[in-house]
C-alpha cells in the first residue's frame, strides 16, 4: 500500500490512544481524516478541535461521502471493535482497503529507522521516556504513544521523520508487523490469554517479535528474561546497569553503568523500581544511537513523566493523591512498591477498576493478593472494554479473595464519598477503564484538596 496514493483515511474506533495517534499523524501530513467511536472523550475532543470530524453511532449514513469512496480512501480499525460492526461490514463488503491499526503503524515506520518497546508492562512510559531523551540530543523523530506524554503534551511527537518510536503491542500479535532497528523487551508476565491461550503460546510470540528485527539491529532484554540480546538492570551484572541508588526528596540519585564507562550522580524523578528500569531501557536504546550518553544520563532528569503513570494528582504535606493506569497484578505490586519507597508509614487507601472479564479470571488469585497489600481496598466493578461477561467473574468474586478485612465494593456515584470515609493519608487510583474520567472529579471534590 502507497500511502501517497491516500487521501482519505476513516479510522473505526478513532478515540482510541493508539488510534487517535495515527489520526494525528494523517491530519498532520494533510490527508482527510474522519472517524467513529462510540464514546466521546477528552482524547476525542482534542480529535475535533483538529478538525477531524467524529461520530458516535455505527451507522453508515453518517460516514460523509469523501469516505465512501474506495479508490482513495485507508479504513483503519482496532481489533477491539466487533466484525459485526456494520461501518466495518460496509467497507468490506465494498471493497475497501481496510488495515489494524498495526499494520499502518508498520507501513509508515518500515522506511525509518525504529525503536520499538515492547513488553507486557512498561512500554508507554520507556517510550515516552526514550522520545524525550531523543529530543533533548536533536534527534528527529516521530513517535506514536500509548499514554499523553507530559513533556509533549500528547500522544504523538513529530520532530522530523527519520527515527521513529513506537510502542511493540503484544495484543493480537500486532508487534509482529513492526521491523525495528532497535527492539526492547521490558517484561514477558503472562496477559492477554483471551487472544493467546497459554503463557507458552504469548513468549512464543515475542521470540517471533525479536525474529523481526533488521539485519544488523539490536536487541535490549531486561536482566532474566529468556531471550538473548543486551540486558538491562538493577544492582546486578546487566551491560547497563544502575547501582548504589539513593533516595532525596522523592528523586532517585544513582550510578549509571554502560559497557563503556559509568555516569556518577544521575537523577530520575519518577518513584518506582519499575520507572527506573524503564527509564534505563530507553537510555539503553537511545545509546545505540546518539553518541552523547552523557547529555542522555542528564536529560534523564528533566523526563516529566506520562499521565496515569503514577501521575500525582495532590501532593501536600498531609495527603497525597496518585493515579496510575495498572491493571495487570504485577503492575499494582509495582505501585505499591513505589508508594511504600516513597510514602513510608502512610495509610494508603487503594481504589481499582478491573479491566475485563477475562483478565480478571485469568488473574484472579494474583489480583487479591496485590490488592491485598494495601492499608484498605475500595472496588470497582469490571470494565467490560470489548468482552461480554462471563459467568461467576465478578468484582464481588474477587472482593471475597482479597485477605484483607478492609476492603469494599463500591459505585462510581459514591465514589467520592466513600474516599472521605477512608480518611487516607495516600489515594491510588487504578485501572485500565474509565476510571481514568473519575480523576479530575475526584481531585475537584476532595476536601483535602487546596
Amino acid at each position: 500500500m502507497n500511502l501517497k496514493n491516500i487521501h482519505n483515511v476513516y479510522f473505526i474506533g478513532i478515540g482510541g490512544i493508539g488510534m487517535s495517534a495515527l489520526a494525528r499523524y494523517f491530519k498532520f501530513i494533510n490527508k482527510n481524516v474522519a472517524g467513529y467511536d462510540k464514546t466521546q472523550t477528552p482524547l476525542i475532543d482534542e480529535l475535533v478541535n483538529l478538525g477531524i470530524s467524529i461520530h458516535f453511532e455505527d451507522n453508515i449514513n453518517f460516514i460523509e461521502d469523501p469516505y465512501k469512496l474506495s479508490k482513495n480512501t485507508l479504513i483503519v480499525y482496532t481489533p477491539a471493535v466487533s466484525e459485526d460492526h456494520k461501518e466495518l461490514q460496509f467497507f468490506r463488503t465494498n471493497g475497501f482497503e481496510i488495515k489494524k491499526r498495526s499494520e499502518v503503524l508498520g507501513i509508515i515506520t518500515k522506511d525509518t529507522f525504529c525503536f520499538a518497546v515492547a513488553g507486557t508492562h512498561g512500554k508507554t512510559t520507556t517510550s515516552s521516556i526514550l522520545a524525550h531523551l531523543l529530543k533533548e540530543t536533536n534527534t528527529p523523530l516521530i513517535a506514536f504513544l500509548g499514554g499523553i506524554s507530559e513533556d509533549f503534551n500528547s500522544n504523538f511527537v513529530l520532530e522530523g521523520t527519520e527515527f521513529s518510536v513506537v510502542e511493540a503491542d503484544e495484543y493480537d500479535r500486532s508487534f509482529l508487523h513492526l521491523s525495528p532497528n532497535v527492539a526492547c523487551v521490558t517484561s514477558m508476565d503472562a496477559d492477554h490469554l483471551d487472544i493467546y491461550g497459554t503463557d507458552d503460546a504469548l513468549k512464543d510470540s515475542f521470540i517471533d517479535f525479536v525474529s523481526k528485527i533488521k539485519p544488523n539491529g539490536k536487541l535490549l532484554v531486561r536482566n532474566g528474561l529468556p531471550l538473548k540480546g543486551m540486558t538491562y538492570g538493577i544492582e546486578d551484572d546487566s551491560d547497563y546497569a544502575i547501582t548504589n541508588i539513593k533516595i532525596e526528596q522523592g528523586t532517585y540519585i544513582f550510578d549509571l553503568r554502560t559497557p563503556e564507562e559509568t555516569f556518577t550522580n544521575v537523577r530520575f524523578n519518577k518513584p518506582g523500581k519499575h520507572n527506573l528500569l524503564n527509564g534505563l531501557a530507553a537510555f539503553a536504546m537511545a545509546a545505540q544511537v546518539i553518541s552523547q550518553p552523557r547529555r542522555l544520563a542528564e536529560a534523564l532528569e528533566t523526563f516529566k513523566g506520562v499521565q496515569r503513570r503514577f501521575s500525582y494528582q495532590i501532593k501536600e504535606k498531609d495527603f497525597v493523591f496518585i493515579d496510575d493506569y495498572a491493571h495487570h497484578p504485577t503492575e499494582i505490586e509495582a505501585v505499591h512498591q513505589a508508594v511504600s519507597e516513597m510514602h513510608p508509614d502512610k495509610r494508603v487507601v487503594a481504589v481499582f477498576q478491573p479491566h475485563l472479564f477475562s483478565r480478571t479470571k485469568d488473574f484472579v488469585e494474583s489480583f487479591a493478593s496485590s490488592l491485598s497489600k494495601f492499608d484498605r481496598i475500595l472496588l470497582l466493578d469490571i470494565y467490560p472494554a470489548r468482552e461480554e461477561p462471563i459467568q461467576g467473574v465478578t468484582s464481588s468474586w474477587l472482593l471475597e479473595k482479597i485477605e484483607n478485612p478492609n476492603k469494599k465494593l463500591i459505585t462510581k456515584a459514591t465514589l467520592i464519598n466513600e474516599i472521605n470515609s477512608c480518611e487516607p493519608e495516600v489515594l491510588v487510583t487504578m485501572g485500565a477503564g474509565d476510571i481514568g474520567l473519575e480523576v479530575l472529579k475526584i481531585k475537584k471534590e476532595l476536601a483535602y484538596a487546596s
